[in-house]
């Protein structure tokens, strides 16, 4: 698994692009991690906490009746079993065990889909912090559910009203704030972007969705997936079911972006495949922009995958061609929603629809000599009001 350089450099990908009031704030945040990555009773107290509080491992279940899996073998990771729903929890579980080792004393958090602010309210109740979330007004409307149940758990939620009103907006915001008042906030930053060492850290507390999907593989099956599919916004999900697999060239890596009404249509989030290398919020990775250099807007049906950027271990690995990312758009991935809950009983998250819409696909080229195997990331409740109403059933 590729490490970052000591400057957190995959590659030529990734680095430090902050204001200077930052600079120690990071520099300290890199002492601090490193030694709670090489102290046992660190990883001691994350691991119970994964196991007693949110309930790993997860599960890997195999599909039944989605689109070819009676033919080719499809292994779902259930992050949505997770507490709070999603793959989330186990970074922001990380993030506040470590803030309380440097005793900060509250959590700061930018959100898109609500769902790592959901994580971040939530670890704040267990461990004894406030929690303030920054997150787009467009998202606060289409996420009312997940504002809510921040608000149930004690964390106070900032609309924020500037530019496109959301996660890009948000994550702007949330640097702000903290840029402010870093002696006494910890940024829980929600994916592998931002400054290093964040990229780095957050990899390493999502990578145990990998090293559990490989063991239940191996268990199970005697043998490793074909192909493992993650959905990509940030893309620490996929990062961290990729972590189990990337040192297994047999087995292929593929990231799904939101395509949105397509990749040329100019209303789309997949950085990877229609953006150009560039710096957002601290650091050099691909980033949608427009003919000035400026940050393009995005549109995606799901607002955990409406980001300009992508982290900068994902532009390394299709730069290296470890990793192969493909577009999946609207319509594409609301298909794959309503058909996966109908035909196996699961509710995706619209996120997650997007990678299952591109299993799919993948089936109809494999045979049942291949496994393939995709992260379900998170659950869908948090989408049926969006669905609902885009749809126009009563």
């Amino acid at each position: 698994m590729q490490q970052p350089d000591v400057r957190g450099y995959f590659g030529e990908f990734g680095g430090r692009f902050v204001p200077e009031v930052l600079i120690d704030a990071l520099d300290r945040l890199t002492v601090e991690m490193t030694a709670a990555f090489g102290d046992p009773s660190f990883w001691r107290e994350y691991d119970e906490v994964l196991r007693d509080f949110v309930g790993r491992p997860s599960p890997l279940y195999r599909a039944e009746r989605y689109g070819d899996a009676a033919r080719v073998p499809l292994l779902l990771k259930r992050e949505d079993t997770n507490h709070t729903g999603a793959h989330k929890i186990n970074n922001t579980v990380g993030q506040a065990l470590l803030a309380r080792r440097m005793g900060k004393k509250r959590l700061i958090a930018e959100t898109g889909a609500g769902q790592h602010g959901v994580a971040t309210a939530t670890v704040g109740a267990k461990f004894g912090f406030p929690v303030d979330v920054y997150m787009g007004a467009v998202d606060v409307e289409r996420q009312a559910l997940n504002v809510y149940i921040m608000k149930v758990l004690g964390a106070t939620v900032h609309p924020v009203t500037g530019g496109t009103q959301t996660l890009k907006d948000a994550t702007n915001e949330a640097f702000r704030v903290w840029a402010a008042e870093v002696e006494e906030a910890f940024y829980v930053i929600g994916s592998v972007v931002g400054a290093h060492p964040y990229p780095y850290m957050v990899r390493e507390f999502q990578k145990v969705i990998g090293v559990e999907s490989r063991r239940e593989c191996l268990e199970r099956y005697g043998r490793l997936p074909t192909d493992v599919i993650a959905c990509v916004g940030g893309g620490s999900n996929a990062m961290g079911i990729f972590a189990g697999f990337v040192d297994d060239p047999q087995v292929r890596l593929w990231g799904v972006e939101a395509a949105g009404e397509g990749v040329d249509s100019g209303k789309t989030a997949a950085a990877l495949g229609a953006g150009r290398v560039g710096v957002l919020h601290g650091s050099r990775s691909y980033l949608l922009q427009n003919a000035h250099g400026q940050v393009q807007d995005t549109h995606s049906i799901s607002a955990g995958l409406d980001y300009p950027g992508v982290g900068p271990e994902h532009a390394f690995l299709k730069e290296s061609g470890r990793a192969t990312y493909v577009p999946v758009t609207d319509a594409q991935a609301l298909d794959a929603f309503f058909e996966f809950a109908r035909a196996e009983g699961i509710i995706p998250a619209v996120e997650s629809a997007h990678a299952i819409a591109f299993a799919k696909q993948l089936a109809a080229e494999r045979g049942p000599d291949d496994l393939i195997l995709v992260n379900l990331s998170g659950r869908g409740d948090k989408d049926i009001a969006q669905v609902r109403a885009m749809t126009g059933d009563a």
